[in-house]
């Protein structure tokens, strides 16, 4: 209660709409007479607000007709009748709000609004999705709508050639993930002609899922690499090595397993077996380091739990959301000691060619809006970091969902025998069931024990996340019981009676969708997503969470301890205490504001390097569009810039020069991203003398950086000078400074040990636990 009331006084929400109620009145008005227009006559309206906008002489009135134009399209072509709460969320995106509506609300019609009054700048909308399939989902399903008002549409996938690329870009509305149009700007910021370019620049965004494109993964670098080789031979090695080690003997982790250390006798039963002398001094730095993640890799990540084994390759899944994490790898070589673990293909580990973070790629656009089901939880992180006020739009119909307390126990095992008991009422009544579980290896052994039991069973997981949609839409079918990851419901809705609802009113009248949750998530935002698989539009469903104070939840933080030493000894498996409940939202509080303070904490350390960015990217646009011309060799060494003049043209030596200067700036921009990693690592240690990791990460990047102008003249003028006088027309070795041919993108994930700066907020961690015993 405290937190929401700070929340509403800090201005981060926004509850009231009697302002929006006013404006949609004044839409439905406008529309009502629409109605009676041709299709030739509403289109001619159409054009003359388009002309009303793009000259800058539109009014409060020609905004609402514009809008509401648009909602009699949308009638007219998908047949679809937009609820005043779906014009009201489209209003406050086009006030570039941050807008909660429930699942099943029709958020996906209510961006079309916003982004069709957008398109008529002409500077292009993205609609940034949550993954490929809605995208292409949504341009299939609302194309009608854009083409009868004479707006392009396309959208963006993986797998799409530059030219595709380039076509979607230049629509007026396109609709991508986030990360592909990520990946699209790193690849841009290397083009070396303008024609290579396939965006046209960033105006106006309207973020689907916002909560975990701009909070979740907000952080996640987005990576364009080269290959670099790696010895699979000594990594492999490396994996046998650290496998005959025993636990607690030669290693040794903490209590929640995010950190892990060798000890003495672990070193030197190392040192014995590698023959390699003192593994701390300066000449084995690397071989420790390759060690290190070898021990990480085989004792602290878990097959699937963290990752899978699939078609011979190692593939993460993103713990949010329990799906395949699609192009993300791990970084520091940790990746390949686990393809070494795994025994699979090594692939290159690339060197880092550009990056930048989620974060401040969207920070590109002027404008920026967005939609989710669950942000009241986040809503000051939104308005800190983007500026996002939350506009909490009211259901089209009232929520009768039961949410039930937390069915709390002593173990695990107590626990999973509950659930599975619980399944089989519901199952025998034909109560559609949905099990939301916090890994791929949890919900397999759910399925086989329920198997077991004579229940059949769907399972969703990162195993068979191609199939999320048919599974999804089935889960509500009379009889169904589903089990399924942290992924369910991203983009589809549940719909009692199944995807055609034929048993629509039977399943109504046995209570609609039952939701189990497996135990609670660190954040309470993927808990209420869970919770918002029942009760769409209105329909009748009950949700309750079976917890243990064994979850990792409560054992990863102490908090189990804390609980475990509070029970009487002859108490019973169940633990029906509200005061263990309140305990657990408690620390799911505790844990979202240590959370904030990392994302706040790493937004400080990544600042300095993206304002770095945007400087030499300035200089390096400026160059590519022939808006400076370069003349550092005419002004350095005029007579060699006369020899080749004369012999090749002058525009040929400045074109040369160009491309030469850019192909700098690109190597001595990677070969800065590579002094930072090494920065990065060291900066803890610092931290721990009781120096400001901070301001000397700060100082070091900007003294690393300060030399940079001055390497990338001199490669300029080494390339330059070295430039041969034969032939008919200047050629230079561009393979030297372009790197591998082979270049791919991926995304790098947060490092599941903790990495630096999370050490940094470890004395919040300590605090937590004081708080909990006051």
């Amino acid at each position: 209660m405290l937190t929401a009331l700070f929340r509403l006084r800090s201005g981060a929400i926004e509850l009231s709409i009697m302002r929006y109620e006013r404006r949609v009145e004044r839409i439905n008005r406008q529309h009502a007479v629409l109605g009676r227009l041709s299709d030739q006559q509403l289109k001619k309206q159409w054009e003359g607000l388009r002309s009303s906008i793009q000259n800058g002489a539109s009014s409060e009135e020609a905004l609402l007709r514009t809008f509401a134009v648009i909602k009699e399209a949308v009638q007219r072509t998908v047949g679809l009748q937009a609820y005043d709460e779906q014009l009201e969320a489209a209003l406050a995106l086009h006030d570039r709000k941050l807008v909660e509506m429930q699942t099943g609300e029709g958020k996906t019609l209510a961006a079309v609004l916003p982004a069709c009054v957008g398109a008529l700048q002409g500077r292009g909308v993205h609609i940034l999705t949550f993954n490929d399939y809605l995208a292409a989902r949504d341009v299939e399903w609302m194309g009608p709508i854009y083409r009868f008002l004479d707006l392009t549409i396309g959208h963006v996938e993986q797998g799409m050639t530059g030219a595709e690329r380039r076509a979607a870009y230049a629509c007026d509305v396109t609709y991508v993930t986030a990360k592909e149009a990520g990946f699209d700007f790193l690849r841009d910021q290397r083009a070396l002609q303008v024609d290579d370019l396939v965006q046209r620049g960033f105006y106006y965004a309207i973020v689907d899922e916002a909560d975990s494109i701009l909070i979740d993964e907000a952080r996640v670098p987005l990576v364009i690499a080269g290959a670099v080789d790696l010895d699979e031979e000594k990594l492999g090695r490396f994996a046998r090595l650290v496998r005959s080690l025993r636990a607690n003997i030669d290693y040794k982790t903490d209590q929640s397993r995010r950190n892990i250390h060798f000890t003495s006798r672990g070193l030197h039963r190392l040192q014995r077996a590698l023959q390699c002398g003192e593994l701390y001094v300066e000449a084995n730095v690397e071989l420790l380091t390759r060690l290190n993640l070898a021990l990480q890799a085989e004792v602290l990540l878990q097959r699937d739990v963290d990752y899978l084994v699939r078609e011979r390759e190692i593939v993460l899944i993103d713990e949010l959301t329990g799906r395949v994490a699609e192009n993300r790898r791990w970084p520091y070589g940790l990746q390949a000691a686990l393809e070494a673990k795994e025994g699979v293909a090594i692939r290159p580990q690339g060197k880092i060619l550009n990056s930048i973070t989620l974060q401040h790629f969207l920070q590109q656009y002027e404008c920026i809006c967005g939609m989710t089901g669950t942000a009241q939880e986040a809503a000051e992180e939104f308005d800190q970091f983007y500026g996002l006020r939350l506009k909490v739009i009211p259901p089209h119909r009232p929520c009768i969902r039961h949410d039930l307390p937390d069915c709390i126990f002593a173990t695990k095992a107590a626990k999973t025998e509950a659930v599975i008991s619980e399944v089989k009422s519901l199952h025998q009544s034909r109560v559609p069931v949905l099990v939301g579980t916090a890994s791929v290896e949890e919900s397999e052994e759910l399925a086989a024990r329920l198997i077991q039991a004579g229940v059949v069973v769907q399972v969703l997981n990162a195993r068979n996340d191609r199939h999320e949609a048919a599974v999804v839409a089935e889960a509500g079918a009379l009889n169904a019981v589903t089990i399924s990851t942290n992924m369910a419901g991203r983009g589809t809705d549940i719909r009692l009676g199944g995807s055609g609802e034929h048993g629509r009113e039977r399943v109504v009248a046995l209570g609609g969708l039952h939701v189990l949750g497996m135990s609670r998530h660190e954040s309470r935002r993927i808990d209420n997503q869970l919770r918002g698989r029942a009760g769409r539009q209105g329909d009748p469903g009950q949700t309750c969470f079976f917890v243990s104070i064994e979850d990792d939840l409560l054992a990863r933080h102490g908090i189990g301890d804390l609980l475990r030493g509070c029970l009487d000894a002859g108490r019973a498996s169940r633990l029906d205490d509200p005061d263990i409940g309140a305990a657990i939202e408690h620390v799911q509080r505790i844990v979202e504001g240590e959370t904030f303070e990392i994302r706040r904490t790493l937004r400080k350390y990544s600042l300095c390097l993206e304002n770095q960015r945007r400087v030499l990217q300035e200089r390096r646009q400026r160059l590519l569009r022939g808006i400076d011309t370069p003349s550092l060799l005419r002004s350095t060494n005029p007579d060699w810039f006369s020899q080749l003049a004369s012999k090749f043209g002058a525009e040929a030596v400045f074109a040369t020069e160009r491309e030469v200067t850019l192909c700098w700036i690109d190597h001595c921009w990677s070969e800065h991203l590579a002094e930072v990693a090494e920065i990065r690592e060291g900066v803890y240690l610092l931290s721990m003398g009781g120096l400001s990791a901070i301001d000397n990460f700060n100082r070091q990047i900007s003294e690393a950086f300060r030399r940079l102008p001055e390497q990338i003249d001199e490669g300029v003028l080494t390339t330059m000078r070295s430039l041969p006088l034969e032939g008919d027309a200047l050629h230079w070795n561009k393979e030297t400074l372009l790197g591998p041919s082979s270049t791919w993108t991926f995304m790098i994930n947060d490092n599941p040990m903790g990495d630096i700066f999370e050490r940094l907020g470890r004395s919040i961690k300590r605090l937590t636990k004081q708080l909990l015993r006051l």
